[in-house]
């Protein structure tokens, strides 16, 4: 059971193509997360794994770092996101980083806490629930990493431009999660917050589960700039924003 101050983040994305959110996430370990109780990280921490032999030089920085942040005794909890759901047991020792189920349940002295990435709420979205299912399977993830490294990444590129198309084609409200989801995972961990990412639509909502007042926590991406959920050592929840570093003359500021 955690004390002191808990930090939530989300869909990070990190990448090569955008070298101010791994600016920030990495000045963001050094000057927040390591004075904390921990952080939990709710998925797609990475725009892309391809599995825990990839040696690109960008991601092998982030995991340096956080590294460097569990190694000086702060906890660090990951669960998979739909970009990074092949993370595993080589991440974990490469990091320190415990990789977490999803859902997760936290309890904190102030509150009983349900933590998920969120892509399993949104249950309108049929087609991404059935590749969700397909690509989560353990023989298709054995399948997947016995390729060779460089087909990996040609595949996963692929994939990614796949799920644009998707996500451009699909209605704004497809892609958001379901109140009946919501709420069934409210009551079946009967979890006073939620707190899930993906959607990229950060905010607050009140849902009320059998007739008791729950809350639920989106987490913002980190395209433009940072989304931090903070909760105190009493349980009191802040959301906020980080500002990225300003990029120096020609140097690309955003994910493409």
């Amino acid at each position: 059971m955690p004390q002191g101050r808990l930090l939530f983040v989300s869909d990070l994305h990190l990448d090569r193509a955008a070298p101010l959110a791994t600016e920030a996430f990495l000045s963001f370990l050094r000057d927040e997360v390591a004075g904390s109780a921990g952080l939990y990280i709710l998925g797609d921490l990475f725009e892309s794994w391809i599995g825990d032999d990839d040696d690109d030089a960008e991601r092998r920085r982030i995991c340096e770092g956080l590294r460097r942040l569990t190694g000086a005794g702060v906890p660090c909890r990951v669960q998979h996101g739909n970009r990074d759901f092949l993370l595993g047991a080589g991440f974990a020792a490469r990091t320190g980083c415990e990789l977490l189920p999803d859902p997760f349940v936290l309890e904190t002295p102030a509150r009983r806490i349900v933590l998920s990435h969120g892509d399993a709420l949104c249950t309108r979205d049929v087609a991404y629930q059935r590749f969700r299912r397909v690509v989560r399977r353990r023989g298709v993830q054995r399948f997947w990493r016995a390729l060779p490294l460089a087909l990996r990444r040609g595949l996963a590129a692929r994939l990614r431009g796949r799920s644009r198309m998707h996500t451009r084609a699909l209605p704004a409200e497809l892609m958001d999660v379901t109140d009946a989801a919501v709420e069934t995972l409210l009551r079946e961990t009967d979890a006073d917050l939620l707190v899930h990412g993906h959607t990229h639509r950060p905010g607050v909502h009140p849902h009320q589960v059998n007739g008791r007042e729950r809350t639920r926590i989106v987490l913002g991406d980190w395209y433009e700039q940072g989304s931090v959920l903070e909760l105190d050592a009493l349980g009191a929840p802040a959301l906020r924003t980080l500002s990225f570093p300003t990029p120096p003359a020609n140097t690309p500021g955003g994910h493409a």
